[in-house]
């Protein structure tokens, strides 16, 4: 058991180090050709952050492990929002920029909805799950969310200059390509002992999944915000969060359910109505208190809520 849990950080190390040299060499060779610091922070940052998830989920997904795939993603979303989210508005009240009030915030609600309908299969008497051509229309969304993503980009170009890295393209490749490895590698080690951890201790893997999974694939956007909250940087400490849960459900569970098509435990279910539900806290916290902020009271009301949802659920288990 201790050499699984060794295996299992070393794995998470990988996954984060790796997503971070391969947003380093991408970023770079990006402002190479001159591609605008907004354009990288939208896409190559938040897919970075997004990475482990994809990686791990991609081997879960070909593993036949369904309950890691949707305890992952389901767990790093609510993660995201309530733990991330709420130690940053913690550190520091967040404002929150009108458009992610009207606009980013709503399209996460309805990635949510959208992922809960889906699963359930309420429209149909298929069994619960993801199909391949579930994963279809979510990669569909994922696509109009990116197009959302560069009209923005058009109609708000950035004035903001960031420091120039100058690496050479030995450098750039070597970062892309040993971050690369280092996610392969990494998600293959945390899927393998996740699941025999499990099966030593006697948890579902549902619960690893939600738990354990979810919050290490999740330290690259609890580093991004956290860093961004201390610095002041409210938009990228939100919109990272944002983007990631979006990214999530659209990209990675599309991916994962075209890879096989995924069984729904639908004990998950109201980990999705948890996800909804601070979602809408989220927004409603919009329009109380200080408007288009999120309150500290509101940041540690959303830590509070995790907390003690997840001890429950291991309480369950135990």
């Amino acid at each position: 058991m201790i050499l699984q849990i060794i295996i299992l950080i070393a794995g998470l190390l990988l996954l984060v180090k790796g997503a971070d040299w391969l947003v380093d060499g991408a970023s770079v060779l990006a402002k190479k050709h001159k591609i605008s610091d907004l354009a990288i922070g939208l896409t190559i940052v938040a897919f970075g952050t997004s990475a482990p998830e994809l990686v791990v989920n991609s081997v879960a997904s070909m593993g036949g492990y369904p309950d890691i795939v949707f305890g992952n993603v389901i767990g790093s979303n609510n993660f995201n929002l309530f733990i991330i989210l709420g130690i940053a508005g913690i550190i520091t009240p967040l404002a929150v920029q009108s458009s992610s009030v009207w606009k980013e915030i709503p399209f996460s609600l309805l990635a949510a909805i959208i992922l809960l309908f889906l699963v359930n299969n309420y429209f149909s008497s298929a069994e619960p799950g993801l199909s391949f051509i579930d994963g279809i229309i979510l990669l569909v969304l994922f696509a109009a969310f990116l197009y959302y993503v560069f009209t923005q980009l058009k109609s708000e170009p950035s004035t903001e200059v960031a420091e120039q890295k100058d690496y050479s393209n030995l450098k750039i490749w070597g970062l892309i390509l040993i971050g690369l490895a280092g996610l392969v590698i990494g998600g293959k080690l945390v899927v393998d002992n996740a699941v025999a951890m499990a099966q030593s201790l006697g948890v579902s893997e549902k619960i690893i999944g939600l738990t354990i999974v979810a919050a290490g694939t999740s330290l690259p956007e609890l580093a991004t915000s956290v860093v961004a909250s201390m610095k002041k940087n409210n938009d990228i400490a939100i919109g990272n969060i944002i983007g990631s849960n979006i990214f999530n459900i659209f990209l990675i569970l599309g991916v994962s359910s075209m890879i096989n098509p995924l069984p729904f435990n639908l004990s998950f279910t109201t980990d999705i109505y948890i996800l909804i539900g601070g979602t809408i806290f989220l927004l409603l916290a919009m329009f109380t208190g200080k408007k288009k902020t999120l309150d500290r009271w509101e940041a540690a009301l959303l830590l509070i809520t995790y907390l003690g949802y997840t001890t429950y659920l291991v309480s369950l288990e135990v």
